[in-house]
């Protein structure tokens, strides 16, 4: 049985390395490779109100990028546009008058990014992610605005990880220099 399972394991092996399949982070001999190098060289510059700055922060984070303009060999610039929508509606009759009040919102948040050599100040690479943000409209005022930004700041987490992803595989995809 285990010889069996041993030669499943090394025919799946042997197939996988013909396809061409390698990990997108994979670094023979090195924890440190030249996708992660290029990230960590991207400054992501300051994108304007709350939200922009959290998802600058994000994007931060998940390249393991620089927070300083000073020696970065990329720049990255992001706008951030926000489009809330009413999707849940209650209407309520109070003796001969009907009420109708919004129950939940739903927040788009697009954000077009431009990868730009710092060097020579071209566009190298661009794009467009969407997130969207779901909440409900709570009996006090402040703690719906606590659950749309926690919400929002959600959105803009999963929208930087997804442009990191873009840009590591932009950057896998060149030639090695």
């Amino acid at each position: 049985m285990r010889t069996t399972g041993a030669a499943l394991t090394l025919g799946l092996a042997l197939l996988l390395a013909g396809c061409g399949f390698h990990p997108l982070y994979a670094v023979p001999g090195g924890a440190h490779g030249s996708v992660h190098r290029s990230l960590g060289s991207i400054y992501v510059e300051p994108v304007p109100d709350r939200l922009g700055y959290e998802l600058r922060n994000s994007m931060i984070d998940v390249i393991d990028g620089r927070a300083e303009e000073a020696g970065a060999a990329y720049r990255l610039q992001l706008t951030l546009a926000i489009n809330s929508e009413a999707i849940g509606v209650q209407s309520q009759v109070v003796g001969t008058i009907t009420q109708t009040a919004i129950t939940r919102y739903n927040d788009t948040l697009t954000v077009n990014y431009e990868l730009v050599d710092a060097k020579t100040g071209k566009a190298i690479t661009s794009g467009t992610e969407t997130g969207l943000s779901s909440y409900n409209v709570l009996s006090s005022p402040y703690a719906t605005l606590a659950v749309q930004q926690d919400a929002d700041k959600r959105a803009a987490d999963d929208i930087a990880d997804r442009i990191r992803i873009d840009l590591a595989v932009y950057f896998s995809q060149q030639p090695k220099r």
